[in-house]
C-alpha cells in the first residue's frame, strides 16, 4: 500500500533524505558547502571523493561499520557525516569506532612514519545529547588537561543537537545557520523563506528536496523510510505516554534506554531487508536500494 506524501519537500532526518540530499555525486557541492561553514579548517574544501560507505574491520570477527556520508577531499582528509534520529546510550563511543576506520586506513607497510591526515567525524543529532548545556554545537579535541591546549588537532568531533537549535528566519546570520535552518524545517516548507531566496546555494538544496523532483523508484523509496520513522515515533511516544499514566516515568527511562535502544536497532535491520526484498521484487535498481536501506550491494545480491 502506498502512502500519500502532501509534503512538497522530504525529510532530511531520514536515512533516505539525507542521503539523496548530501550523499550523491551531483550535489556535493551542497555537502562542501556545508563542511566548509561548519568546520573550524583554514583551507576550505575545494572538492570531495565519496568513498565506499562499508568499511571492513581487521578480522571476520570486527563488527562492520557503515557510514551515512564517508568522503575525503584533495589533501586526503577524511569527513564522516552520521545522521542519528534516535538517543544512544554510546553515541560517542560509536563515533569514536568510527573514527578508527579512517585512521588505519592510512597505515602503510615498510617504511612509514606514521604521519595522518585529518580526521573529521559529524554528528547530526535528533536529540538532546547533553541536557546541562544550551549549546547546539559541541566540537570536540584532544586536550591538554593542565594547559587547555590543544594536544592532537587531527582528530575532530563535531556534535550538532538540532533540537537546540531554535533561531526563525529572522534571527539569521551566518551561513550555517542557514542549513541549520534548513534541515529543521525543511519538511514543514511550502515556499522558500524570502532570507533564503538570494542564495543560490541554499536554494539548490529546497530544488535538490523536492518530492515531485525524484523518480518513481525513488519515491516508493522514501515513502518506506519515511513510514519507519513516523512508526518510530509513534512507538515511542505511546510508550512514553503509558509510562507516566502509571507513573513508572523513571523507570521506563533507564529501562526503554536500554531494551528499546537494542530491540529498535534489531527491528530496523530487519526492517531494511524486508524493504530490500520488496524493492528487488519491483525490479529497483540495485543503487537505489543500497541508497535507501544502507544495505551494502553484496548484502542486495545475496537476497536476489
Amino acid at each position: 500500500m502506498c502512502m500519500t506524501i502532501h509534503d512538497k519537500y522530504i525529510d532530511p532526518f531520514t536515512d533516505f533524505g539525507f542521503k539523496h540530499i548530501f550523499g550523491k555525486e551531483e550535489n556535493k557541492h551542497l555537502l562542501i558547502s556545508f563542511l566548509n561553514d561548519l568546520l573550524d579548517i583554514e583551507d576550505k574544501i575545494v572538492d570531495i571523493e565519496y568513498r565506499n560507505l562499508e568499511k571492513l574491520g581487521l578480522s571476520v570477527i570486527d563488527r562492520r561499520a557503515i557510514f551515512d556520508v564517508f568522503c575525503t577531499d584533495t589533501k586526503n582528509n577524511n569527513f564522516i557525516v552520521e545522521l542519528q534520529r534516535s538517543k544512544q546510550k554510546y553515541f560517542k563511543d560509536r563515533a569514536l569506532y568510527y573514527t578508527t576506520f579512517p585512521i588505519q586506513e592510512q597505515s602503510h607497510r615498510g617504511d612509514w612514519d606514521y604521519e595522518l591526515k585529518k580526521v573529521f567525524f559529524v554528528g547530526i543529532l535528533d536529540f538532546v545529547m547533553d541536557e546541562k548545556s544550551d549549546d547546539y554545537l559541541t566540537k570536540v579535541q584532544l586536550m591538554n588537561t593542565k594547559s587547555k591546549n590543544i594536544f592532537y588537532d587531527k582528530l575532530t568531533y563535531y556534535y550538532l543537537e538540532m533540537p537546540k537549535f531554535q533561531k526563525q528566519e529572522e534571527d539569521l546570520c551566518t551561513h550555517l545557520e542557514y542549513w541549520l535552518y534548513y534541515l529543521n524545517n525543511l519538511v514543514d516548507t511550502i515556499e522558500i523563506p524570502q532570507k533564503l531566496k538570494d542564495d543560490k546555494v541554499i536554494t539548490d538544496a529546497f530544488k535538490v528536496a523536492e518530492f515531485l523532483a525524484l523518480d518513481k523508484d525513488a519515491k516508493w523509496s522514501y515513502q518506506q523510510d519515511l513510514k519507519r520513522r513516523l512508526d518510530y515515533k509513534a512507538v515511542m511516544d505511546y510508550a512514553r505516554e503509558e509510562a507516566e499514566e502509571k507513573g513508572l516515568k523513571i523507570g521506563m527511562e533507564k529501562g526503554m534506554e536500554k531494551g528499546m535502544e537494542k530491540g529498535i536497532e534489531q527491528g530496523e535491520e530487519k526492517e531494511k531487508f524486508k524493504i530490500a526484498k520488496n524493492l528487488i521484487s519491483q525490479n529497483v535498481a540495485i543503487d537505489t536500494i543500497v541508497l535507501s536501506t544502507g544495505l551494502s550491494v553484496k548484502q542486495i545480491k545475496e537476497l536476489k
